[in-house]
């Protein structure tokens, strides 16, 4: 069976539990650039729409590649079975209504950020700049939480499961795998599996003979014991014979 914990791309996608922080902290630097336009709600819709809602869209019908990390990803025809395998388990409805949920959480959570940007303007790098500047340059981070999150749910989703309880699917093939997943990055990330070992039993150390517990002193009487009635005898024979004599 395939183990998703072998693969250490999995464990290098959970980097996004701190990526994305950082991320949304970029966002708050962003947009504290300028002041909000006149109609500042259909600014933070449209922004969202380009940076959120339209990648979600694209992921639901193409999830991530899970050999991917949006950067760089493993080289397509050194894939082996057992991430084809992975892959072939991206389809499943439950991670893709969790990607859309957390699409959609963006919205009310950047709104709630460019309302609060103007409390960092001193430390923008966007300083001065036209409000238009900041959200172009909103939509991209909006657009990478959105992919980090789906990785970060696919990657929990798979490494906090017994890989003895995953279904059995059977691998992409690599035109599968070209038209069925977005896999983006360079075909640089090579990685060795990592060795999984079990715990070694101890032996059982080999029972001890069972002896019959003889106390030590009674056995040294019984060998005591003989010679001194024997000593004993002989004391009293010679008297006898001495009489006799």
């Amino acid at each position: 069976s395939v183990n998703p914990r072998s693969e250490p791309r999995r464990w290098l996608q959970l980097v996004a539990l701190g990526a994305v922080p950082l991320e949304l902290l970029g966002l708050v630097l962003v947009l504290a650039g300028a002041d909000p336009g006149p109609l500042p709600g259909l600014e933070r819709l449209l922004a969202w729409a380009i940076g959120a809602l339209g990648p979600a869209i694209l992921l639901w019908q193409r999830p991530a590649d899970v050999c991917s990390l949006l950067v760089i990803q493993v080289p397509i025809k050194a894939r082996s079975g057992a991430q084809l395998s992975l892959a072939a388990l991206q389809s499943s409805l439950v991670l893709k209504l969790l990607m859309a949920a957390g699409a959609a959480a963006l919205l009310p959570l950047f709104w709630w950020i460019d309302q609060h940007a103007a409390l960092a303007t001193p430390l923008s790098p966007l300083a001065a700049s036209p409000r238009f500047v900041g959200l172009l340059v909103a939509c991209p981070l909006l657009a990478v939480i959105t992919w980090q999150w789906q990785q970060l749910i696919q990657a929990s989703a798979l490494l906090i499961r017994n890989p003895a309880t995953l279904p059995e699917r059977p691998p992409l093939s690599l035109q599968q795998l070209l038209s069925q997943r977005m896999s983006l990055g360079l075909p640089l990330l090579l990685l060795n599996p990592l060795l999984t070992t079990q715990p070694v039993a101890r032996q059982a150390a080999p029972a001890k003979p069972v002896i019959d517990d003889l106390p030590a002193a009674p056995a040294a009487e019984a060998l005591v014991q003989p010679e001194a009635s024997s000593v004993a005898d002989t004391v009293a024979i010679q008297p006898e014979e001495t009489a006799e004599q």
